[in-house]
């Protein structure tokens, strides 16, 4: 028999009927994609500075954090440094310093290159931020854990996201072992075998960003408010009909938290399609900066219940997400946390970059003056050629 041996009730026919239509009116239903400038060029404006942070994170994870210029010259095709490393480095003057040095103690003098004292006052800066902030972080990884299908993640899978979620270089040896109340390593990580496992529940941790503005915006107008997903398409994006109808029948299922326990639903379930929003909702919430690329989203597609098709789902939902193709890498980004190009839902890790932007603004602004100054050199000596000859003349 189709469904075993027990007695089907009309009730669970009518729930498999609603799965399959369900099913059936989401592959019935295309959005089509639409490019949105705004948030694409909110990308954009974090070009230069992550390129900069790439190259300086090549030389930090060097011994001494050191490096001959040469050696890193041929690393430029991985780091996708369009540019000369000898360029690249007058470009931005804050962050290396050149030096001679032997690369073997009878070989003749290279240049090298080292962090400079701005760039190491930036590391400490660094370090402070993250400790003033390892609740935040402490949370973010239990959440992370919470919402896991066993609540257990491959470690090799957390460190690949590490800069996504702001979490430190190190933080499965200086940070995981100081909280035996929550975690448990298992295993060697970078071997592929090693997993992250969640000890205990923590119910402060089990509330969503949807679920605490719900509860923050009843308790300032006194009303119980029900959480749901803030829609907010830009403007000219239009919706065909049947497409409008069937998310205002969504958005009226209840809310379900991406911390429930989804392993009685069927993947095509309605309840199944909350819930996989609500659980990209909230990794989109606790990421940086409000986006993940969805290659890396997809690596988790087993931990989350992810379908083989989950990336449908940021155009289905269109008003919740974004996917951007900037730069021919797909991303996923929470419509909610812009506005136009400006990221509004600050993430307080965020600190670490303002001070990192603030270091490269001021090499910017030494190089400028030195061309500015070179400029008005060379103007001299040309006007002082032109008062020679025409006194010679």
């Amino acid at each position: 028999m189709l469904f075993g041996t027990h007695t089907i009730s009309s009730v669970s026919l009518s729930r498999v009927r609603i799965w399959y239509q369900f099913a059936a009116s989401i592959s019935n239903l295309k959005v089509v994609w639409r490019k949105d400038p705004k948030l694409d060029q909110a990308i954009e404006n974090d070009k230069k500075w992550k390129l900069c942070a790439r190259v300086a994170r090549e030389v930090l994870n060097e011994p001494g954090k050191v490096i001959p210029l040469s050696y890193l010259e041929k690393r430029r095709q991985r780091m996708r440094l369009p540019i000369k490393i000898k360029t690249f480095i007058a470009r931005n003057p804050g962050l290396f310093e050149t030096y001679p040095d032997r690369i073997r103690p009878k070989s003749e003098p290279v240049p090298f290159i080292r962090i400079s004292v701005r760039l190491q006052r930036f590391l400490e800066e660094e370090k402070r931020i993250t400790t003033e902030n390892e609740p935040l972080i402490v949370g973010k990884l239990c959440k992370l854990l919470m919402m896991s299908k066993d609540k257990v993640v491959s470690a090799d899978k957390l460190v690949h996201v590490k800069r996504e979620f702001g979490f430190p270089n190190d933080f499965l040896v200086s940070l995981v072992p100081k909280y035996p109340e929550y975690f448990r390593l298992v295993g060697c990580p970078g071997e592929g075998k090693s997993f992250l496992e969640l000890v205990s529940w923590n119910l402060e941790f089990a509330k969503s960003v949807i679920e605490q503005r719900a509860e923050d915006e009843a308790r300032l107008t006194g009303i119980r408010v029900r959480p749901s997903f803030n829609v907010k398409l830009p403007p000219g994006f239009l919706l065909k009909k049947e497409m409008r109808e069937w998310i205002r029948d969504w958005m009226e299922l209840p809310y379900i938290s991406p911390y429930d326990d989804p392993s009685n639903w069927d993947q095509s379930s309605r309840e199944m399609e909350k819930r996989t929003v609500g659980v990209l909702h909230e990794l989109l919430s606790l990421s940086l900066f409000k986006r993940i690329p969805v290659p890396i989203l997809g690596k988790f597609s087993e931990e989350y219940r992810f379908s083989n098709a989950f990336s449908s789902v940021f155009t289905r939902h269109s008003g919740i997400f974004y996917m951007s193709l900037k730069g021919g890498i797909e991303t996923a980004m929470l419509r909610e946390a812009y506005k136009d190009d400006q990221l509004i839902d600050r993430d307080p890790l965020l600190e670490i970059k303002d001070k990192f932007v603030e270091l490269l603004a001021k090499g910017h602004k030494k190089r400028a003056e030195q061309l500015g100054l070179q400029r008005e050199a060379v103007q001299k000596d040309m006007e002082m050629m032109a008062t020679r000859n025409s006194v010679q003349n």
